[in-house]
């Protein structure tokens, strides 16, 4: 029998390889109610970082644009051009119902959603930006049935 060149294996290459996708952690979210008012849960705050109690906005959009699709809240020094929250329930506030109702939100009538990034505004201060989505109703279920068959009606006369 002929020698032939042979190829051996390791046990680190019967082991697969499969990739670990880690889940990006979602973007905190809050809403704006039906009277013009942004509404932050507790819960975003707290991954945010803000203190509700101390902290202050200047409170922008994109310049040039008839309707707003997005809300800038730049943290800064108390003054008279700040907004600053309040509390409401279980979370906090900024009432901007003047200001949404001439950005053409129309939030009296749609639920609408806010999706919260943030940005650097400058390189020592970082800023919010709120993306207003409407809130899409959720998908009608497609799938099986679970759970036990539904007995069939049974008429007694």
């Amino acid at each position: 029998m002929k020698l032939k060149a042979i190829k051996f294996f390791s046990p680190e290459e019967n082991v697969s390889k499969t990739k670990v996708v880690e889940k990006a952690a979602p973007l905190p979210t809050g809403y704006i109610s039906n009277s013009g008012k942004l509404v932050f849960p507790a819960s975003a705050l707290r991954d945010l970082g803000i203190d509700p109690e101390s902290t202050q906005f200047k409170i922008g959009t994109q310049e040039g644009k008839r309707k707003i699709k997005s809300v800038y809240l730049v943290p800064a020094a108390s003054s008279d051009q700040t907004f600053s929250f309040e509390k409401s329930g279980r979370g906090h506030v900024i009432p901007l119902a003047v200001i949404l109702k001439k950005g053409n939100v129309n939030f009296e009538s749609e639920k609408l959603i806010f999706k919260i990034s943030t940005f650097d505004f400058d390189q020592t201060t970082k800023g919010y930006e709120l993306v207003i989505e409407t809130e899409a109703p959720k998908p009608e279920y497609t799938g099986k049935p679970r759970g036990r068959k539904p007995k069939a009606a049974v008429d007694a006369e």
